[in-house]
């Protein structure tokens, strides 16, 4: 039961000195602290009770326990929401679904039994792990050797599934009473007007078992940040909003249900967000969404959205300029609605503007749910309103089977229903290790406007399709195009396509 070192983690360990060096200027946790000990006195193994007040969800039940042979203890179950969209009628259906979490350090044993019977099958995500849980009836078990979130699956269900979120345990957290920190402990917590606006230099603070319902708002501020192993629930807009703000921090914290998105960034300018769970339902039911902003990391977070999970746009409503130098890594992504990955619909027809420098790398994309063709793939590079897209790297990418869509889109596109113009084009996009199992992809598309308007420079290291290496070099009809081997289409308007092995681009780079 014990799981292996898997590719991701090995991926995320190759990271972690990019990660540290990081982006500079945020807080501190505060300048006081309570002293939890060392990390060898530390507790093992902390869970924290459900207010009675949160709804909890009855298909599961849980129990956790130090390995191998610690005292079980019994996790409250919360109740995420998620949305499926009926193709025949555009109408939304909203389905609740389960969610525990924990801190630990060493090894856990996790036992899961599934209450409504029936269990012939159970399959713990993402597959990258690589963990084989033992089924015992309507009962798994399965171990964990470090923090990571999961899904848990019964009989391939989609939405009556567990989601598993775990923390290493916090050795020093900040005092109740520091002047830096806005402290919320375990219970219900609300504010005045549902949205708590965070000051220049100030940290909030969720502990453990805390549930705030509030939008946290970071406004035309510095050095301020949001952390903890608390959960924000049911605020009525945005669970983060950051605006005009520079050197934010948003880690740790669980988002679930709120009414919009679970973060946007608008306008803002070095801002980490890591390890952030979000589970999105209601109205425009984003995950992350990036506005004309630059140096941003989203890194270990994980998102299940009933819209876009990540959105990487320019100008939208007040917010205006060029969105550069974004990074997303180490992620697992769930799009119950639309993309997991969504760049470049919204910007300025009267002041174009670029995004450009993007970094997406060790990714796992675990579902893809969308009807219309024109919001489709699990990543879609899609310049509107006379954006152009240039320079994105997309690396180390593993692509589960999913439900409906495509594996990449990339359209210049003029969408009169969101834009004002066409995007001016996508320029130098390279892709390496993606890899996609499965049979419900659609062809995927690559579609530039025109001559003007144009997709150019896209090159495809080690694409993986059902464990065949996709190559121009590979054997197939004289006439066939490289994307007729797995049904991808390009058209006129597309210019220096390249499919190639790992040793042909080693040999190209060397000479």
């Amino acid at each position: 039961m014990n799981t292996p070192f898997s590719r991701r983690a090995a991926l995320r360990a190759a990271g972690a000195t990019a990660l540290a060096a990081g982006l500079s200027g945020g807080p501190t946790a505060g300048s006081a602290h309570a002293d939890a000990g060392t990390a060898e006195s530390a507790p093992k193994l902390v869970t924290y009770p459900r207010p009675s007040a949160v709804p909890g969800n009855t298909s599961f039940q849980v129990r956790v326990r130090t390995a191998p042979d610690g005292d079980w203890q019994t996790l409250d179950v919360y109740r995420p929401q998620f949305e499926e969209i009926n193709p025949a009628t555009g109408s939304g259906k909203v389905y609740n679904s389960s969610l525990v979490y924990f801190d630990f350090r060493c090894s856990v044993e996790v036992e899961v039994t599934y209450l409504k019977g029936g269990t012939t099958k159970a399959r713990v995500r993402p597959d990258s792990y690589g963990i084989t849980p033992e089924l015992l009836g309507d009962t798994l078990r399965f171990t964990l050797d470090e923090p990571k979130d999961l899904v848990v699956q019964i009989n391939d269900e989609i939405f009556d599934c567990l989601h598993v979120v775990t923390n290493g345990i916090e050795h020093r957290q900040p005092a109740a009473d520091d002047p830096d920190v806005i402290y919320f402990g375990p219970g219900v917590q609300t504010v005045t007007g549902g949205v708590l606006t965070v000051p220049s230099g100030k940290t909030v603070y969720l502990a453990g078992g805390a549930v705030l319902k509030a939008t946290v708002y970071f406004k035309d501020v510095e050095k301020a940040a949001l952390r903890g192993h608390g959960m924000i629930w049911a605020s009525s807009g945005q669970g983060v909003l950051c605006e005009g703000s520079r050197n934010i921090r948003v880690e740790d914290v669980i988002i679930m249900n709120p009414g919009n998105y679970i973060a946007t960034l608008g306008e803002a300018k070095n801002v980490r967000i890591r390890k952030v769970r979000g589970f999105s339902s209601r109205g425009n039911g984003d995950g992350i969404d990036i506005f004309c902003s630059s140096d941003v990391l989203v890194d270990g977070c994980f998102l299940r959205n009933s819209d876009d999970c990540i959105a990487i746009y320019a100008h939208r409503w007040d917010y205006y300029g060029d969105t550069r130098n974004i990074t997303v890594q180490n992620c697992s992504l769930w799009a119950d609605v639309a993309h997991p990955v969504n760049i470049g619909t919204h910007g300025n027809s009267d002041a174009p503007e670029t995004i450009e420098n993007l970094v997406i790398r060790n990714i796992d994309i675990l579902d893809h749910r969308e009807p219309q063709m024109n919001y489709q793939g699990c990543i879609a590079l899609n310049p509107g309103d006379s954006n152009l897209i240039r320079n994105v790297r997309i690396e180390d990418v593993r692509i589960e089977d999913f439900r409906w869509g495509q594996v990449i889109y990339m359209k210049v596109m003029y969408n009169t229903k969101y834009n004002t113009s066409v995007g001016r084009g996508i320029d130098g996009v390279y892709v390496k290790n993606l890899s996609y199992t499965g049979t419900h992809a659609n062809p995927s598309l690559f579609l530039g406007y025109d001559a003007d308007h144009a997709i150019t420079d896209v090159t495809f290291e080690n694409l993986v399709i059902n464990g065949v290496v996709i190559a121009d070099s590979m054997k197939k009809p004289s006439w066939y195009y490289t994307t007729d081997e797995i049904q991808w289409f390009y058209n006129e308007h597309v210019t220096n396509l390249k499919f190639l092995t790992t040793a042909e681009a080693e040999a190209a780079a060397a000479s």
